[in-house]
């Protein structure tokens, strides 16, 4: 297990952890949920040709939780009404930021 396939999936694991970890936002968190699908089913993959049973196990079910969250966080309906409102306060906080420092 150490070929380019897993360097694949070992990088875009990272990378989706940052995302989410980073905290920018519920669209960005989300895009981090999506990319751990896709490296999960990469990892799947790897596992199963590779006979390492307990990582291709493993990541079926952390597949199954990150379909979850890109639900919750991109998809969900409310959620979505919910992300577009907080984007219309951030917009205007930011304008009222601006307005402030220009003041000053």
């Amino acid at each position: 297990m150490n070929g380019p396939l897993e360097w694949i999936a070992a990088i875009g694991t990272m990378i989706a952890a940052g995302l989410i970890a980073a905290d920018m936002g519920r669209k960005a968190t989300g895009w981090g949920f999506v990319l751990f699908c896709a490296v999960a089913v990469t990892w799947i993959v790897s596992g199963l040709t590779s006979g390492a049973v307990p990582i291709a196990a493993m990541n079926a079910v952390l597949l199954l939780i990150n379909v979850w969250g890109v639900w919750q966080y991109l998809l969900n309906p409310k959620n979505r009404r919910k992300l577009e409102k907080l984007e219309e306060l951030e917009e205007q906080a930011e304008r009222e930021v601006e307005a402030e420092a220009a003041a000053e």
